[in-house]
């Protein structure tokens, strides 16, 4: 009897051990098969081959969304967004430019917007770079000095994806969307080269509204927001903010009005549809504009930053070589208007295809507040390392190299291994040995699909995945 109880226990360990084998020789192959990806002479982006290096850091996950451009799918409610927002700016006025490749220079992306070169920005820890000299844009100014020099209109927008490493949580995704917009006066073709004259006669033009508005702080103010005396008068600046803020107070008319009918037609409880929208000018600080100032919203019972904007650096013209055009500029983030316009939860459903989502968005319908057709739950994991002795305790910055760690490092690995099916991922724990000074981290990873209910078992796996990538990429020990 106990013969064959030894029997029974031998097979079943000897089963269960040749399974777990199998099972990591797979895992093993997978990342493997990863790591091989990024040793390509060549990445094809958008039909055109470009030819990496040492500085090549764009994961498979990242490129397969390059094509999606959401904000071009005609009932996507980012496109959506995009649409009512160009509607405030009208021809021939502005000229919308939403079809710019989003491989563009480091010179285009940094040196033309005056970034210096020890700019974090500038660190493979926060930008995809193609090679040395080419990246995937972070941001839509990346174009704003051709279009400058283009000079094919008095204002414009530009709509684009964008691409940064950054946190994994409900808000942040590698790939967003935003839209930025101009309107610029040339000195010397304005009549009587009387620039605040012809501004003022702008503003007159522009619709009126019924917004009540807060704007208690002075134009300028010398140290928080300080005139570009070199470049401009008082009663210039006076005359473009003017325009800039009644312009772009008519686009939370035309935005919230209708999220606020919306609501109302929702029988949403916690908003009042029938509350009249209020505005607030913030002083603010931009590396692009002086003056400058964010404009926030009062929506459901909160302000909300909505967009940042201002009085254009007068070197960007200048270096752009139109040193006469004087104006403003703005800048927003296209899902963030959305998640508040249409009440979307998590920023991983724009990316989603399914069409328990997608069929709840058209242009015949307008704006209103998506249904949420699912709820799966959350499968929490922790993944706890020591730091190499050589990895800075911040990680990145413009001085990184391959030893340090950086957070979006980690972000970066589950993303490329979880994808979508990662809800967020938060730092719980950090501890540094008394003696070594080594520094130990925690972090605990929600793994959760949009889409159906992740069992344990695949979310153990994809955890496993996760941490022999850390090892093999960041060469950190497991705890």
């Amino acid at each position: 009897m106990r013969s064959a109880v030894y029997k029974r226990a031998l097979n079943l360990f000897r089963n269960r051990w040749q399974t777990a084998a199998l099972q990591e020789k797979s895992q093993w192959q997978n990342i493997w098969s990863r790591g091989r990806r990024h040793e390509s002479t060549h990445l094809s982006i958008n039909g055109t081959s470009y030819p990496t290096d040492s500085w090549t850091n764009i994961p498979s996950s990242v490129l397969s969304l390059v094509p999606r451009r959401l904000h071009l799918q005609p009932s996507h409610p980012v496109s959506l967004t995009r649409k009512l927002i160009e509607s405030c700016f009208p021809a021939p006025t502005y000229r919308h430019h939403n079809n710019l490749s989003p491989v563009v220079t480091v010179a285009q992306n940094f040196d033309s917007l005056g970034f210096p070169a020890d700019h974090p920005g500038r660190s493979p820890s926060d930008t995809y770079y193609v090679n040395k000299e080419t990246v995937l844009r972070t941001h839509t100014s990346a174009h704003q000095a051709d279009v400058f020099r283009e000079n094919g209109s008095e204002g414009y927008t530009i709509s684009a994806d964008v691409y940064r490493r950054d946190a994994i949580d409900r808000s942040h995704y590698p790939v967003f969307h935003q839209m930025e917009g101009a309107r610029m006066w040339d000195r010397e073709q304005v009549a009587n080269k009387d620039l605040a004259q012809a501004v003022w006669r702008d503003v007159d033009k522009l619709p009126n509204h019924d917004l009540e508005v807060q704007d208690p702080n002075p134009t300028v103010e010398p140290k928080r927001n300080p005139l570009q005396t070199d470049h401009h008068s008082l009663e210039e600046v006076e005359a473009i903010a003017t325009h800039l803020k009644k312009s772009l107070e008519g686009v939370v008319v035309e935005l919230f009005s209708r999220a606020n009918t919306a609501a109302g037609i929702s029988g949403t409880a916690d908003l009042k549809p029938d509350e009249p929208l209020r505005v607030r000018w913030v002083e603010a600080y931009f590396p692009f504009t002086s003056p400058s100032w964010e404009l926030e919203v009062f929506w459901q019972g909160d302000w909300l930053e909505v967009l940042g904007c201002g009085v254009v650096r007068q070197e960007l013209p200048i270096k752009a070589g139109v040193p006469d055009q004087v104006g403003w500029a703005f800048g927003i983030g296209l899902e963030r208007v959305a998640m508040l316009l249409f009440a979307i939860p998590d920023i991983r459903l724009f990316w989603s295809r399914d069409s328990r989502f997608l069929s709840q968005f058209s242009a015949n319908k307008g704006i209103h507040r998506f249904r949420e057709f699912s709820k799966h739950p959350a499968c929490y994991k922790d993944v706890a390392f020591w730091l190499r002795s050589t990895s800075s305790s911040a990680g990145g910055g413009p001085k990184s190299n391959a030893r340090d760690f950086h957070e979006n490092d980690i972000m970066e690995i589950v993303r490329e291994v979880g994808g979508d099916r990662v809800e967020d991922v938060k730092l719980v724990d950090e501890y540094s040995h008394p003696v070594s000074g080594r520094k130990s981290l925690c972090y605990r990873i929600n793994y959760r699909s949009l889409e159906r209910t992740l069992r344990n078992e695949e979310a153990n796996e994809l955890h496993e995945l996760v941490r022999q990538d850390l090892m093999k990429k960041l060469q950190v020990e497991l705890r």
